[in-house]
């Protein structure tokens, strides 16, 4: 083989920008929005507690935790959820 064959047929490495982009991409192609925020104390220790208990990612936390309230707020259950969380600190 020849010196620029050699090149060619050798892959580059992607950078990490370059992998979470092409990561990014494949999450948007199915359909997976990406949700971004910040937690409170309080979320922070209900987030610990729910990962360790079902061993679930953040991303099934996350999709969960948005499917519940909605399905609260559906069924105009949204106000008891919230003053059961605020009774309790949470």
């Amino acid at each position: 083989m020849t010196e620029s064959t050699q090149k060619t047929s050798k892959k580059t490495a992607l950078t990490n920008a370059e992998k979470q982009k092409r990561y990014r991409e494949k999450q948007k192609e199915r359909g997976k929005q990406e949700m971004r925020g910040y937690l409170s104390p309080e979320a922070k220790e209900c987030y610990q507690l729910i990962s360790e208990q079902t061993k679930w990612n953040d991303s099934i936390i996350l999709s969960n935790a948005v499917r519940l309230t909605y399905a609260a707020y559906k069924n105009g259950q949204i106000g008891l959820l919230n003053s059961w969380l605020n009774k309790h600190d949470l």
